[in-house]
């Protein structure tokens, strides 16, 4: 072998080296097609002075799968939802007992102050308090495995470096309870039993799902077809399901799945100034309705 190629063989491999490392759980989190909804939940959804963008979507469900008092919803809900919801509950729980299978670094319970890198982090049920940070470029991945419930109050997340907040996975084995924060990430509180969300005020940016209730009051829920990184082109939920049942057949773009799911986003070149991912850039764009969806 020549020099040259030598050389370039070598940085090609240390390339590769370094790639794996900034993302060792990349492949290992699919949430299939539950990642069409922002809120979804086993036995019923309760949404109370709240926002929530994106759509929800309750399966099996009981007896009152849905209420609905003074929420605003730029979304599709229930039973507009329902069909699509039995699936994507399928997927999401496939997803919450695949990461609960991976190796972990252990990290202190209330998690304040921490500056963490892409990886798999395993934390106690200590309330989280104060800030944590999460640095690294906008393919890293982290997943918080919960050893039983993850609640805060006041507890908050800020990405750095790059990184998605849809990237993030926070998988307890218990309920899930934040009140006043700023959490981001895909909450999977995937329980058969005790696997439920509340959110009282603050913000969740991700996803909530649950295998029982998901119960919000005066919080806002932006979903990540809502999401994007600042500086970057608009991306829209590709499995955005509404009353259409989804379009997972749909191709994705290169470079443009963020939170390894290969059908999870529709990311395009900005066209004629527009960034606003649920607005029509031009006219080919048209087929997409004001909430990311196809009409």
């Amino acid at each position: 072998m020549n020099p040259l190629r030598k050389s370039l063989s070598a940085i090609c491999l240390a390339t590769g080296v370094l790639l794996a490392a900034a993302s060792p759980a990349w492949a290992q989190v699919s949430l299939g097609s539950a990642s069409g909804f922002s809120v979804l939940g086993g036995s019923n959804v309760t949404c109370t002075a709240g926002v929530v963008t994106g759509d929800i979507g309750v399966a099996p469900g009981s007896a009152v799968p849905y209420t609905n008092t003074g929420c605003t919803v730029a979304g599709a809900t229930p039973p507009a939802t329902d069909a699509a919801a039995v699936q994507a509950r399928v997927d999401f729980l496939s997803a919450y007992a695949s990461v609960q299978s991976l190796p972990c670094t252990q990290v202190p319970g209330n998690l304040s102050g921490q500056n963490l890198a892409p990886g798999v982090y395993c934390t106690d049920a200590v309330a989280k308090a104060g800030t944590l940070t999460l640095t690294g470029p906008a393919n890293g991945v982290w997943i918080f495995l919960v050893n039983g419930a993850l609640t805060g109050t006041n507890f908050s997340v800020a990405m750095a470096g790059g990184g998605q907040p849809c990237n993030v996975y926070w998988a307890p084995t218990g309920a899930a309870t934040l009140t006043d924060s700023a959490l981001k990430g895909n909450i999977l509180a995937g329980d058969a039993t005790i696997g439920s969300i509340t959110l009282t005020r603050g913000t969740l940016a991700g996803r909530a799902m649950s295998n029982v209730a998901v119960t919000m009051t005066g919080a806002s829920v932006i979903g990540c077809g809502a999401l994007t990184e600042p500086g970057t082109p608009g991306c829209r939920d590709k499995d955005h399901h509404g009353h259409h049942g989804g379009h997972h057949g749909d191709k994705d773009h290169k470079g443009c799945d963020r939170d390894g799911d290969k059908h999870d986003r529709d990311c395009d070149k900005p066209r004629s100034g527009h960034h606003n991912p649920f607005k029509p850039n031009d006219k080919k764009d048209n087929k997409w309705d004001d909430r990311g969806g196809r009409r």
